[in-house]
């Protein structure tokens, strides 16, 4: 029986600096909503807490869960998504559940035997509490373990408080909207592959448009973060995961992710992934940047593993250029197709799932440019903004 049906979001104040863990945060600094304790960790008490996180749920350099333990709140289990509790697993590695060496809670695995909550799993559960940095893409997988956690959550009748973070790719929405014939866990919802919202202000969104389905609603507690606005370009303090190093490979990330739906190596395996793209039938005079996949704890397995691929690298891109692109770049999908001697070969089934859509493919295909292909996403672009809007927490971009 669903006990709540109301969604509830904190927004309190903070003083000019606090402390927590021996730091001090300037009034003026972005806060992810972790970091401000004093906003919900009495809220806490006397709660059976299991926390929805990962490497990123961090305090500074302290874990989530370390905070909330050493303040006395009862945690009593994790919630993990792809890559793991502690980040380490390869991109589509499943994960099994079992204890976590450091801190001897259980862990249970939302990237393995399945992939939402069961009722067994939420049994002693009162409060579930979401921190995951995400990076704004479609495709990227947290927020639709988020989404799945809303659900079991809302048919439990357990309450979800989201820590919110900024979003790396909140400056900006583009790409072709997801039409729901490509559903899958790389796209649940008919949004663009940056929808430009931050946990929290998707949440919402899930809730608000229906998207849990059978007339459920996640009750929502939101902590919200200090002095951001989608104006702002945030630097993720630890990377993401563990094929997303640094922001360059964040900032490209929108763009490569194609040739994951292709037979091109997007630079797994090399000490660039997401920030170079290549393959051993390129020629040399066309693509002169010259690398190596090979198999490493983050790609075990990586596309074109030990051959010799010409392609480009994207590292040397300013990040100033890449903050102020603010769009998808077709280019390097586009260029690589047309140079590419077996177009037969090519794609493969994944990049529909990617793209949420089969028009991309034809539109590559056929030859449309970069300019008409924006020009078929711009009117569901207009219709997803203002679906958007009324679910954001934050000052939008201009």
């Amino acid at each position: 029986m669903i006990r709540y049906k109301k969604t509830f979001i904190l927004i309190v104040s903070l003083l000019t600096c606090v402390t927590f863990n021996s730091f001090c945060v300037n009034s003026g600094e972005v806060l992810p909503g972790a970091h401000r304790t004093d906003l919900y960790v009495h809220l806490l008490q006397t709660k059976r807490v299991a926390v929805a996180g990962n490497h990123t749920s961090l305090i500074g350099k302290t874990h989530l869960v370390d905070t909330l333990r050493a303040s006395g709140i009862d945690v009593v289990k994790v919630f993990s998504p792809e890559h793991g509790f502690r980040g380490e697993a390869a991109h589509g590695e499943l994960v099994e559940s079992g204890i976590d060496q450091q801190t001897g809670l259980p862990v249970v695995s939302l990237y393995g035997t399945n992939r939402r909550p069961t009722p067994e799993q939420l049994a002693d559960v009162d409060i579930v509490v979401f921190d995951i940095q995400d990076v704004g893409v479609r495709f990227y997988t947290y927020l639709s373990t988020m989404t799945y956690i809303m659900q079991a959550a809302a048919r439990e009748g357990i309450p979800v408080m989201i820590l919110d973070r900024p979003n790396p790719h909140g400056h900006y929405v583009d790409g072709p909207v997801l039409e729901l014939s490509h559903a899958s866990f790389v796209g649940l919802h008919p949004v663009p592959i940056v929808h430009g919202m931050t946990p929290a202000e998707y949440a919402r969104m899930v809730n608000g448009e229906g998207w849990l389905g059978m007339n459920l609603e996640c009750e929502l507690i939101i902590i919200p973060v200090k002095n951001y606005t989608h104006n702002i370009h945030y630097t993720l303090p630890v990377a993401p995961s563990p094929n997303l190093p640094n922001m360059h490979a964040v900032y490209l990330y929108p763009s490569l992710c194609f040739f994951e739906g292709t037979d091109i190596s997007l630079g797994r395996g090399t000490n660039k992934p997401f920030q170079v793209y290549g393959h051993p039938e390129f020629t040399e005079d066309l693509f002169p940047y010259t690398f190596t996949p090979t198999s490493v704890r983050a790609a075990p397995n990586p596309p074109q593993l030990g051959k010799l691929c010409y392609g480009r690298d994207l590292s040397i891109i300013s990040i100033e250029q890449l903050q102020q692109k603010n769009k998808i770049n077709l280019e390097y999908i586009i260029e690589a197709y047309r140079h590419f001697p077996d177009k037969t070969r090519f794609f493969n089934s994944f990049f529909e799932r990617l793209a949420g859509n089969s028009l991309l493919r034809h539109q590559i295909t056929v030859g449309y440019t970069p300019e008409q292909i924006r020009a078929s996403w711009n009117e569901d672009l207009e219709k997803f903004k203002k679906m958007r809007s009324p679910y954001l927490l934050y000052p939008d971009f201009e």
